[in-house]
């Protein structure tokens, strides 16, 4: 291994070579995430169409829903971060171990939430229904949302599915044909929220119901798209080959990956039970609260993209780095792909500031609703550099295998710190719901100084399957 000296200029920044490689992987995967957020945005604004309770009954749903896809992401990545560094070994085998312990977690976690979610929806969906709603709407939501969460449930099996094969897919480098896949499905996805919300040509007038039932039918398209692309095309993705002939995992492998992937599942269960719970305490302000906040987080996710997707390029590039012990290109890309994202999404919450007062009018609801979603998104786009830093911080970190260190940065920091604070301001203090979720985002900036300090100690850097 050999060492290479840079000026902090030449650290920092890469060649056109450098940004090639990174838009051919990051590309495909911001195409993807857009396409999805403006379809959910769209999907958002005909649910909207509906009325306010059933947009907020869809609201209370999807966060709990958030909680299940975000603990499928961090179960995947504890195989992932072995798939990844396999991938740049050019291990097929390993890849392929990799894959068979993501499907067999994928089915566990699948089934403890279908209990879940089959055993307690009306006590999970009341959690958002503040004391002081009245009880004719809170009846009225709580019917929507059952409606809508009982549909959903049919979609986590083909949703599961499909990301044990298209996470794969990334870390071996094919970012194209996921993206491919999730933009086919999501046009089937607004097509059919059309029909079925409204009833139109011939089709059942559905409502809240329709919505689900058109994002259940695309899921089951994405997943049959991947799978079949990816059997076919077994010499280039030479870890599908005999995957299924056997479903044995060399002992050794597994317990690294249980040990080291447990973390990640922890984390991601738990960041997304506090994101749940930031939500709940915002909710304590109302169901206009419900209704700005979701239209403020569908937005949002359409400006985030580009951070977010980059996430997805650190974790494959260092991840592919340390697997093939270049440990120094390991650390500059790190630093590379940190400076561009922080620098793109100064640009882009500039963009959002600008929009922030006009995208909400698109939305059927009350003025003081749009007004509150305005207010909401300003903060948002405020912290949002903050937020992009603190990003690739954990994915770096998470990329050498310290997911125990991920796990403290990452929940450690929610559940000490961020969901404490916003339990205190909603049930002890009588602040404002803008002030209140200014207090709390404004958080993300100490979380990313101290993921900047862990970056730059170097304490992630590791080769774990040498």
């Amino acid at each position: 291994m050999t060492k290479t000296k840079s000026s902090p200029r030449q650290y920092f920044i890469g060649d056109k070579a450098f940004y090639s490689r990174v838009f051919a992987i990051v590309v495909p995967i911001i195409i993807q995430n857009t396409i999805t957020n403006v379809v959910s945005l769209l999907d958002n604004v005909m649910v909207g169409r509906v009325g306010t309770l059933q947009m907020s009954a869809v609201a209370i749903d999807n966060q709990l829903l958030f909680v299940f896809n975000l603990c499928i992401f961090g179960g995947l990545a504890g195989a992932g971060i072995f798939a990844t560094q396999f991938a740049g070994a050019n291990d097929n085998a390993g890849v392929r171990n990799c894959f068979r312990i993501k499907l067999m977690t994928g089915f566990l976690m699948l089934a403890v939430a279908m209990v879940m979610f089959l055993a307690f929806p009306r006590q999970l969906i009341s959690l958002y229904l503040a004391e002081d709603t009245d009880p004719a709407d809170a009846a009225a939501t709580l019917g929507y949302a059952l409606d809508y969460i009982h549909i959903m449930l049919v979609g986590l099996v083909p949703f599961t599915i499909s990301q044990v094969y298209s996470s794969t897919l990334r870390e071996v480098g094919e970012t194209k044909i996921p993206m491919k896949a999730s933009v086919i499905s999501i046009f089937v996805n607004l097509v059919f929220n059309y029909f079925l919300i409204f009833g139109t040509f011939g089709f059942p007038k559905l409502g809240v119901a329709g919505a689900a039932v058109a994002t259940v039918l695309s899921r089951f398209v994405e997943a049959v798209i991947i799978i079949v692309y990816t059997h076919k095309h077994s010499n280039k993705f030479s870890f599908i080959q005999g995957v299924y002939k056997s479903m044995h995992v060399p002992t050794t492998l597994l317990k690294d990956v249980v040990r080291r992937g447990s973390p990640l599942l922890m984390n991601e269960f738990l960041w997304s039970l506090g994101s749940a719970t930031l939500s709940q305490c915002y909710s304590v302000r109302g169901l206009d609260v419900v209704a700005a906040s979701n239209i403020s987080t569908t937005v949002a996710n359409l400006f985030n993209v580009v951070f977010i997707s980059m996430g997805n390029a650190v974790a494959i590039m260092v991840g592919q780095h340390l697997g093939a012990n270049e440990i120094e290109k390991a650390k500059q890309t790190a630093w590379r792909l940190i400076a561009f994202t922080v620098f793109a999404t100064v640009i882009i919450s500039c963009i959002m500031c600008a929009c922030a007062p006009f995208i909400p009018k698109i939305y059927n609801t009350e003025e003081h609703v749009r007004q509150l979603a305005t207010d909401l998104l300003l903060v948002v786009a405020i912290i949002m550099p903050a937020q992009a830093f603190g990003h690739d911080c954990y994915f770096t970190i998470r990329s050498g295998g310290k997911t125990l260190l991920t796990f403290a940065f990452d929940s450690g920091f929610s559940w000490c710190v961020s969901v404490p604070l916003a339990f205190v301001l909603a049930n002890f203090t009588s602040i404002d719901i803008i002030p209140m979720f200014f207090i709390v985002h404004s958080l993300e900036i100490f979380k990313s100084i101290i993921g900047g300090i862990l970056v730059k100690k170097g304490i992630w850097i590791r080769n774990i399957i040498a």
